[in-house]
């Protein structure tokens, strides 16, 4: 196929490998990020599942999949803190910082623009066009949706039905350092943890520290407390103590003092100690929202949607920048062999939609048997 003028809205990794990828095969790349200050150091950790570890590869990145934590066992534990059950399944834990940072230093330098807000895409028969919330317009080829659980590109290919569905309750989360755990709560490092009852359920794990560190010490301490949320509720669980409401989230340093002492009250009463002490310790906890979402189409006549902008899967999968990566993949193998951009979009959707339905799928059945 002859050389396309690709743009790509939403600069995390989605975006990044799709941006690699494509500049790798002689398109017009840019992306456009939102952000005006970036998205470094926004993550902890995550799965090296094989559609990662295979688009690593592919970029010359593979040397990241080696920094990360090794969890060398599961443990469940009962509610005085004594472990019911270990499992023998080590699994590491990569550090997201590290391979966001690395991604990012792989793509051709003056194509990747922060602070560019796309606020709508028009789909077209031959190009589409971006809208930029400063008013200025772009047009392109073809316009990639790699922009997550809020895509503004998925709306172009699904005027009808593009919104996210809530699943009935969020993942609390903290991450903190691991010299900040106390020594009583050390059972909780070097592996997987866990504590699941009926509505009940967090785990824990090390993750490397915010610049790769892997040493005793300079490593992190992940926890998620998933809890139940009534729908009526969930715009008061996003306000922050500001008044600020946020759409699918409450950010770190957004917790009032009353709700923060109101979940540790919590963890004491609810959780095994180890976790409660866990909760203490995070003075800055945040709160995400877990959302449903299949894309009724993942492409338009020159739009593509990738990642969670097409199907959101729960975090129980851990499969969320593997099934990004897969994404990123079949689209570049299908942008190279097809004869015409129609072509190859329709030969995508074909491969990626059940792929994308199948992991929604699996995503629900882990959170019903979660909470």
């Amino acid at each position: 196929m002859k050389q396309l003028r690709i743009r790509i809205v939403g600069g995390s990794l989605a975006g990044l490998f799709a941006g690699i990828m494509l500049q790798q095969a002689g398109h017009d790349v840019r992306i456009y990020e939102r952000s005006k200050n970036g998205l470094a150091g926004r993550g902890a950790g995550l799965v090296g599942q094989s559609d990662l570890l295979h688009i690593l590869r592919l970029i010359g990145c593979e040397h990241v999949a080696r920094v990360g934590v090794l969890a060398k066992e599961r443990i469940y534990l009962n509610k005085d803190g004594s472990v019911a059950q270990t499992v023998n399944m080590p699994q590491m834990q990569i550090s997201w910082d590290v391979l966001f940072e690395t991604v990012a230093s792989r793509i051709a330098s003056g194509s990747y623009l922060l602070g560019r807000d796309v606020i709508d895409v028009l789909d077209g028969d031959s190009g589409a066009e971006l809208v930029f919330g400063d008013g200025s317009r772009e047009t392109a080829d073809l316009v990639i949706g790699a922009d997550g659980l809020g895509s503004v590109v998925r709306k172009g290919a699904n005027p009808e039905d593009f919104q996210n569905g809530y699943s009935g309750y969020v993942a609390w989360r903290g991450l903190i350092p691991e010299a900040s755990l106390p020594s009583s709560a050390a059972l909780l490092l070097d592996r997987f943890s866990f504590y699941v009852r009926p509505g009940v359920h967090i785990l824990g794990y090390l993750v490397p520290g915010s610049k790769g560190e892997m040493n005793i010490e300079s490593r992190r301490y992940n926890w998620v407390w998933y809890r139940k949320v009534q729908p009526s509720e969930l715009a008061g669980t996003f306000t922050d103590l500001f008044k600020r409401m946020h759409t699918f989230s409450l950010p770190r340093g957004g917790l009032s003092g009353d709700r923060l002492e109101a979940l540790r009250a919590d963890a004491r009463q609810i959780l095994p100690p180890q976790f409660a002490l866990a909760v203490e310790a995070e003075p800055s906890p945040s709160i995400q929202g877990i959302f449903d979402y299949e894309a009724p189409r993942m492409i338009g006549r020159s739009i593509v949607l990738i990642g969670d902008a097409a199907f959101v899967a729960r975090p129980h999968t851990a499969m969320g920048v593997s099934k990004a990566a897969g994404d990123v993949m079949a689209l570049s193998n299908c942008l190279a062999s097809a004869v015409d951009l129609a072509a190859a979009l329709q030969r995508f959707e074909a491969d990626r939609s059940v792929v994308g339905r199948e992991i929604v799928a699996y995503g629900r059945q882990l959170g019903a048997s979660a909470i």
